[in-house]
């Protein structure tokens, strides 16, 4: 994870020490995630190897995991992500398992990008937060509200998108929301992200009704060249 100052650390984010902490912790101010901070123990590359990919992403469940021939370190890897899956299934979430060499890349236009692999925010319209762990590979990002501008307001962005909507500007906003155009955001010059890091469990503000805080921006890593990532996220 890269450094950061204490002032800048309180600004998004906030460590927990359990589990029953991250659910339960409620999200303030500035603070639009939080984290539990772990030093697993155990050989997650040794599982991602074993783990049998038949697209870009597939979804991996607990009997595919019991299934696995593994080492004493790949079995505590296996203990610790079944242990993640069993907290955030007996909390109501619904968590899923991935395997993934990348995601579908968004170049249907050269000026604005609205892949996951761009600084983006969750909606929702249930109340719900986003919950991420990355076990092996790149991890993602986080980035702070007041370091992004948001794609729609940059003006050669949104020239475009009028090009692209061509109808009444009554309806141009809710062609924005309704292609997901407004969930998206570039960094200023200088801004200053926060990596995810391995291992550590985090929950993201998600843009819903009744939401009293910012949305967490944040973007999927590029993965590294030949490698998997194993990836929890609900």
């Amino acid at each position: 994870m890269k450094s950061m100052s204490t002032t800048e650390q309180k600004s998004q984010y906030k460590m927990v020490s359990t589990f029953q902490r991250l659910v339960e912790t409620q999200f303030s101010g500035d603070i639009n995630a939080l984290c539990w901070r772990r030093n697993p123990i155990g050989d997650f590359q040794e599982i991602a190897s074993q783990l049998k990919i038949n697209e870009n992403i597939t979804e991996i469940f607990i009997e595919d995991l019991n299934q696995l021939q593994l080492s004493e370190n790949g079995k505590l890897a296996r203990k610790f992500i079944i242990q993640d899956l069993q907290f955030l299934t007996d909390y109501g979430a619904q968590p899923s398992l991935n395997i993934l060499k990348n995601y579908e890349r968004d170049d249907e236009f050269d000026f604005i990008s609205t892949d996951v692999y761009s600084y983006h925010v969750d909606r929702s319209p249930i109340e719900s937060d986003t919950f991420l762990c990355t076990y092996f590979g790149a991890s993602g990002d986080i980035i702070p509200n007041d370091q992004v501008q948001q794609k729609i307001l940059i003006p050669e962005i949104r020239e475009q998108l009028k090009i692209l909507f061509n109808g009444p500007e009554s309806e141009f906003e809710h062609f924005l929301k309704e292609n997901y155009f407004d969930l998206h955001y570039q960094a200023i010059p200088n801004a200053k992200s926060t990596n995810l890091g391995n291992g550590n469990l985090w929950r993201l503000s998600v843009d819903h009704p009744g939401q009293k805080v910012s949305p967490c921006v944040h973007r999927a890593p590029i993965e590294n060249e030949g490698e998997l990532r194993l990836l929890l996220i609900c």
